[in-house]
């Protein structure tokens, strides 16, 4: 069944179960500052979920909704991952839970999709001291002919859902509850060792592949840190079209499944040579294949090549896609034309699949395929440019990387790509800081900087400093493990803390991270360290400084049981001296990096 064929079918049984169909929301979402792009079927229907509006279509909902994340980007190459998805999704606001929902799940796949039963496997809710075990989801898999050796439990980290993470971690009035996912395995796939001596649905050895997700939105966290049952409580499902493609075709590569493989032949047979057999070759071939891909769809909303934010991110997309596609081609002559025909053939591909719903269309195509000649055009000059640099140049540096930025272009990213194909690396952090300086060239806010960004010794910028630490684990605890740090600066009244982040925090976001940290210092945790060699340290979990140079040994800083950092700087003995911990602001430092600025009173 290609994906036209199990939208269709999706739509027409939840219709049939009482669900009103509603238009998926855009891409790039009006009056909107919180979020760059729609990254998730649930992202617009959260003000309905947490009953702060009622929904005009009813209580049950039914929908397929375009998304993009950007924190995937570096992430694609392998034979899963894609930036652009459709997500299929039904919702029950108040109305139907957990009975109906599985059982219309369960049925779906096993009966409108004829995906073999004993193919799929689920996992529930564990528990925890917070909140019991989800007995209930348990039960009634069971009951829907599920065995007990396709039922897996885990931690909330894995199954469970709130705006500010698991039930431990949930802060006062948030919602969440359990979540149930389903999985299909791939028996031509032999689990790999190396990620676990027993293969299981989590298993990152491609095993397995998760294809839907039911959300159990029923409890609200009380002040005193119980969880209380909501009174109405919500449904959220979550299904990956192209991985639902994937699954009834039995293909575990979705790059070859029907959704993708027009494209990726043609490619082969006619316009950069063969690709099946090399995995290198392979995997830059599924890059150039969904940057492009995803541009489409931007370009096609409205977002064009640029320099600042949507547009930057089109501009990234294709011009790592054309890298990629010189890397196909075996030399570093610019191969203008192959990446033209490939996005034509992205176009051709697209019309095809969704002309008939309006969604992309043959106006769309043309517009798609003029914007990706008129953006190669341009990044031809830059790189043949920029490229007599990176082959003349025998040491290019965060300074040199920052120039090839400015003057020709060059995203960081790319450039560091092909720097590192020829064996060397960049100091990410020389690049950072160039960066700063070229914006604060005309005032003085960059003098006194030095290695950890520490303006001084003084007790309170050594608070600040074990603070940066709070808020680094904080971040990653509530927005993913994607976020690093790219920098920071501490003065005697306030830190500056760069980060890793394609996106802007929301609110509920921002009060998530002050909660967090202001528990911790309540908490009054120990801060201890021991010294170690970097690869012990990394071994360990520590998490390393925004890509420093380290020596044979180095200080690894632990905050309880929290935070685990490689570090140099001066720290307090325990959190509890630290103080209330308060965001005042935040704002972009540079594209795909958010900088906060906070205090400690």
């Amino acid at each position: 069944m290609d994906s036209r064929l199990i939208r269709e079918k999706y739509f027409r049984f939840f219709e049939r179960q009482g669900h009103k169909r509603i238009d998926p929301a855009p891409l790039v979402l009006e009056n909107d500052p919180t979020t760059l792009f729609t990254s998730a079927g649930m992202q617009p229907l959260v003000p309905y979920l947490k009953g702060l509006r009622t929904h005009p279509g009813g209580g049950r909902l039914v929908n397929s909704q375009p998304s993009f994340r950007s924190q995937d980007i570096e992430e694609v190459g392998d034979n899963r991952h894609i930036t652009f998805f459709e997500m299929l999704g039904n919702w029950s606001l108040g109305d139907y839970f957990k009975k109906e929902q599985l059982s219309w799940v369960w049925e779906f796949l096993t009966k409108e999709l004829e995906i073999v039963p004993e193919k799929l496997y689920v996992s529930i809710y564990e528990g925890s001291d917070v909140v019991p075990g989800d007995t209930e989801s348990l039960e009634l898999w069971k009951s829907l002919g599920v065995e007990d050796s396709h039922i897996y439990k885990y931690p909330g980290k894995k199954n469970w859902w709130s705006l500010s993470g698991t039930p431990e971690t949930m802060i006062p009035e948030d919602i969440g509850g359990p979540d149930s996912e389903v999985f299909y395995e791939f028996d031509s796939v032999t689990h790999n060792p190396k990620f676990g001596d027993q293969c299981h649905p989590n298993c990152d050895c491609g095993r397995f592949l998760e294809i839907g997700n039911s959300v159990f939105i029923q409890y609200q966290k009380q002040a005193d840190g119980s969880l209380k049952e909501l009174p109405n409580k919500n449904v959220d499902f979550g299904g990956g079209l192209e991985r639902l493609v994937a699954a009834t075709e039995n293909q575990p590569d979705i790059f070859l499944t029907s959704t993708f493989k027009p494209i990726m032949d043609r490619m082969d047979e006619e316009i950069v040579g063969p690709i099946y057999q090399d995995p290198a070759r392979l995997s830059e071939a599924r890059i150039v294949v969904d940057h492009i891909r995803s541009a489409a769809f931007l370009i096609k909303d409205g977002v064009h090549p640029g320099n600042k934010m949507h547009a930057y991110i089109v501009r990234r997309l294709l011009r790592r896609a054309a890298v990629k596609t010189i890397q196909l081609g075996k030399g570093t002559s610019f191969h203008l034309d192959w990446v033209t025909e490939v996005g034509w053939s992205v176009a051709q591909q697209l019309i095809k699949q969704y002309d008939e719903i309006g969604y992309f269309t043959i106006a769309d195509g043309a517009l798609v395929e003029s914007t990706i000649g008129e953006e190669m055009v341009k990044f031809k000059k830059a790189f043949d440019a920029g490229m007599k640099i990176i082959e003349t140049e025998k040491n290019i540096g965060g300074k040199e990387a920052f120039d090839l930025y400015q003057t020709y272009g060059f995203p960081i990213e790319i450039t560091a790509e092909l720097i590192q194909k020829r064996g060397e690396t960049i100091n990410l952090e020389d690049f950072y800081m160039e960066f700063e300086k070229h914006k604060t060239l005309s005032r003085t806010a960059s003098v006194g900087m030095f290695k950890g960004g520490l303006a001084s010794t003084g007790q309170q910028e050594t608070k600040y400093h074990t603070a940066t630490h709070l808020l680094h684990r904080a971040l990653r605890t509530i927005l993913g493990d994607h976020v690093i740090q790219r920098g920071s600066n501490i003065t005697a009244e306030r830190m500056r803390f760069d980060f890793a982040h394609n996106e802007k925090l929301t609110a509920e976001q921002i009060k998530s991270v002050e909660d967090l940290v202001n528990q911790k210092i309540v908490k009054d945790l120990p801060v201890s360290f021991y010294e170690t060699t970097p690869d012990q340290a990394r071994t360990a979990g520590a998490i390393g400084a925004f890509g420093e140079r380290y020596g044979d040994k180095v200080k690894v800083y632990s905050i309880g049981e929290f935070s685990k950092e490689i570090c140099g700087g001066p720290h307090v003995e325990h959190t509890g001296i630290l103080g209330h911990f308060k965001i005042e602001k935040q704002e972009s430092a540079s594209s795909g990096i958010r900088r906060i600025y906070a205090s400690l009173s």
